[in-house]
């Protein structure tokens, strides 16, 4: 009886000694906080879920996309970049990937980035025959411009972002002009945010780029038009997304492909409960947009918005931990 209870304790010795070499395996590593919201408080969340669910010890350190994520190809630093636009650099992710310096765990949001011409869903629902982009330039009458109502409007961002040169590019290659629409510059994130608020709030038509995940999409319901055309890789890379090409073509914008990137190093030591973690951590574009309408109501930070996920939506983090992790982040909350 002695044997076997000496036998019992030491299994039971060992179970505890190899769950503290997992936690202490984890140990300390750096979680990239990218400069916009929905990586914002994805990087908290990693660091809450990781500290206090597997013992780690994560502390969150502020990039951007094209340092971070060449840092890590070059240096393997920082540790995870959690939401990834590895279209944006795609052979440096690949150089990284080719020499072993940086993997790509999943995707945090698998809906991906998306781009578009956008219309608030109270029109089309109004006018269901309203799904792509030909389909709306047929009807300039439901989206009048502020200074002309004989003609539709189109609202651009601000000059020198990306999509602001796309839907420049849109607009001709579709025709819009004679169509009888205007591009409206709205001059910056701002003004481009107030005219759909504005539109909102008074249900009037409105059109123009827009994308998510974002705050403003989780506020205000849009339904993202369709190009009616298929998607051509080499002619959006050719004209669709250069200022001065004088001949662009009706194109689909293509859906940029988000990851979450960990270190080599790092993905050898963490662990396989924390890889399986970050592998299957993933939201939809519908939850991160309504999140950070909350952060952006209620002025919240980083690590405020990660709490308040993880307090309201047990249903949806519970799937991607362990049980006895789940147990112990419900315990900090």
């Amino acid at each position: 009886m002695k044997k076997l209870l000496a036998s019992t304790c030491m299994m039971f010795g060992l179970l505890a000694v190899a769950s503290h070499a997992n936690a202490a395996d984890c140990g300390s590593l750096t979680i990239a906080s990218m400069n916009w919201q929905s990586a914002e408080v994805l990087s908290n969340l990693d660091k809450i879920i990781l500290n206090e669910g597997y013992g780690c010890q994560a502390e969150i350190t502020v990039g951007d996309t094209v340092p971070t994520i060449t840092s890590m190809a070059e240096k393997g630093e920082p540790d995870i970049a959690p939401e990834a636009w590895i279209d944006l650099l795609p052979d440096v992710v690949k150089k990284g990937t080719d020499e072993g310096r940086i993997v790509k765990v999943g995707s945090p949001l698998p809906d991906g980035g998306v781009q578009g011409w956008w219309i608030p869903k109270y029109l089309a629902d109004a006018h269901p025959d309203l799904k792509t982009i030909p389909d709306m330039l047929k009807h300039p009458e439901l989206f009048p411009d502020a200074e002309d109502s004989s003609k539709g409007a189109i609202y651009n961002g601000p000059q020198g972002w990306g999509g602001t040169v796309v839907t420049s590019q849109l607009y001709k290659a579709f025709d819009a002009e004679k169509a009888g629409f205007k591009l409206v510059d709205t001059g910056s994130a701002a003004g481009l945010d107030g005219s759909i608020a504005k539109a909102y709030e008074r249900k009037e038509g409105w059109v123009g780029y827009y994308w998510a995940p974002t705050a403003l999409l989780g506020k205000y319901e849009m339904v993202k038009l369709g190009a009616g055309v298929p998607a051509d890789a080499a002619e959006w890379k050719r004209c669709n997304t250069v200022a001065d090409c004088a001949d662009p073509k009706p194109n689909a914008w293509p859906t940029d492909t988000i990851v979450t990137l960990v270190a080599k190093p790092f993905s050898e030591k963490a662990g396989p409960d924390v890889m399986a973690y970050l592998g299957k951590r993933a939201w939809s574009n519908d939850t991160v947009n309504k999140l950070m309408a909350w952060m952006s109501d209620n002025q919240a930070s980083g690590e405020d918005g990660a709490k308040h996920f993880l307090k309201e939506n047990k249903d949806i983090w519970t799937k991607w931990v362990s049980e006895d992790a789940a147990k112990k982040i419900e315990a900090s909350l």
